[in-house]
């Protein structure tokens, strides 16, 4: 027999009660891969989490309206409209809490673009998946090629035939986003940089890079060469998820190799708390763009912007977003890994019910002073026959917000249950069939 059972958290008093305050660790509800096949669902339920207007106040006599603040929210009314979440000066636009899978905002993130330096994560992410094997150690080394050193745009100033180790090529990636770096790991790696833009295709595909084509390790312009604003928010969430040990490197904000110092382009990095990454990039055809990722108080956004018009209009712009991202919502724990939703009875078991418990932590991100109110529904095939081990799938906690949009979560059993000995069985069974089921 199939089993509903409903139970509805509507307000902040009864979340107070029910959950403690927790530290939740990893992604929780749908994954970022999960959410890279199921875009176009999301994209047409999610609506961006926005904070109710504020009720005009009267001004007080002998004053007069803060015109800064007028003209400020007249500049942000007025900027190109997103699909979802706020305007912005960039003509592609992606932020995601990862945590909850949630779209805060939406611009053209799927409309194909230049990736310029941001396609540096790629090989970044292909060198560290190669330490986190085996394959290579931050002291090896690769030789420098006439290629590599033949480089224009922004560099590491290698020396021809020299031999540089892998940790010194990593710095000079990310920190002085140098193209010759990049090379010399491309052909260290793959033989030639053909060969090794074709890897970076092929296992972007494998992370859920569903609209992206590499054509070299650096992101120098390439015909054909493109990937979307969405794709490369999955990178980064990869990368910080997939490589906790080596994504340390993507925080420095200077570095001296070869008596040359160079400062990060990523000015986030000093300007705006909490942020960690990632990488900025800048062609003609793109424009400017960055993707950054932040963390305050244990929650984490990412960011990725592009087509901007200067190195400042990327920082301010970037800066703001991500702002308005944290200011404007916030994520309510509704479950704790391991509370339990609700208990189902027993069939022949030594206890007469079992509690259904949820493995992970089940997060909401909803506009923040505004507490979610969702619906739950436990749905399980019961009563459930004994024996019962602890951890087995039992069934599914359907979670429904107030828009409508729904999530499923597994439950398990939360405890052992042993069978009745042999003279209950039987009792209970006589019961069963004379008088019918009593639970």
């Amino acid at each position: 027999m199939v089993m509903h059972v409903s139970l509805r958290i509507d307000s902040r008093r009864a979340l107070r009660a029910l959950l403690a305050p927790v530290l939740v660790a990893g992604l929780v509800g749908p994954s970022l891969d999960a959410f890279a096949q199921q875009q176009d669902q999301q994209r047409r339920q999610q609506t961006q989490p926005q904070k109710p207007a504020a009720k005009p106040r009267a001004p007080q006599q002998g004053t007069t309206t803060n015109r800064s603040e007028k003209s400020t929210a007249a500049k942000v009314e007025a900027l190109p409209p997103s699909q979802i979440g706020v305007g912005t000066l960039a003509r592609f636009a992606f932020m995601v809490d990862p945590q909850t899978s949630t779209v805060l905002l939406y611009k053209d993130a799927e409309t194909p673009m230049a990736p310029s330096s941001m396609a540096k994560m790629m090989t970044i992410y292909i060198i560290f998946e190669e330490l986190a094997a085996g394959r290579l150690k931050l002291d090896s080394r690769f030789r420098v090629s006439e290629r590599a050193r033949a480089m224009g745009g922004s560099r590491m100033f290698l020396e021809l035939g020299s031999e540089v180790t892998v940790e010194d090529l990593i710095k000079g990636i990310i920190v002085l986003s140098g193209n010759d770096a990049c090379v010399v790991i491309a052909e260290g790696l793959s033989g030639t940089e053909e060969a090794f833009a074709e890897r970076m295709t092929k296992r972007a595909r494998e992370l859920g890079l569903t609209k992206s084509v590499f054509k070299d390790a650096s992101g120098w312009p390439y015909e054909g060469q493109y990937t979307t604003a969405r794709d490369l928010a999955v990178l980064s969430h990869r990368t910080i998820e997939d490589f906790p040990q080596y994504y340390r490197y993507y925080a420095e904000q200077n570095w001296t190799y070869n008596n040359i110092r160079q400062d990060n382009r990523n000015r986030l990095l000093k300007m705006t708390p909490g942020t960690d990454g990632l990488k900025t990039g800048h062609t003609e055809e793109g424009g400017y763009g960055q993707a950054t990722s932040a963390v305050r108080d244990g929650r984490r956004l990412i960011l990725v912007v592009n087509g901007l018009t200067s190195m400042a209009e990327r920082a301010q712009e970037t800066s703001r977003l991500m702002e308005w991202g944290f200011r404007e919502s916030t994520n309510t724990t509704v479950f704790r890994a391991g509370d339990t939703v609700v208990e189902a009875p027993v069939w022949l078991g030594a206890q007469e019910k079992v509690p259904l418990v949820i493995p992970k932590a089940v997060l909401i991100t909803s506009p923040a002073g505004q507490p979610p109110s969702p619906r739950v529904v436990a749905r399980f095939e019961g009563p459930i026959p004994a024996p019962i081990a602890k951890g087995t799938k039992i069934g599914t906690a359907v979670i429904t917000l107030a828009d409508g949009k729904a999530m499923e979560y597994p439950l398990e059993a939360g405890a052992d249950v042993p069978r009745m000995g042999v003279v209950s069985r039987v009792g209970t069974m006589i019961k069963h069939y004379l008088f019918g089921w009593l639970s």
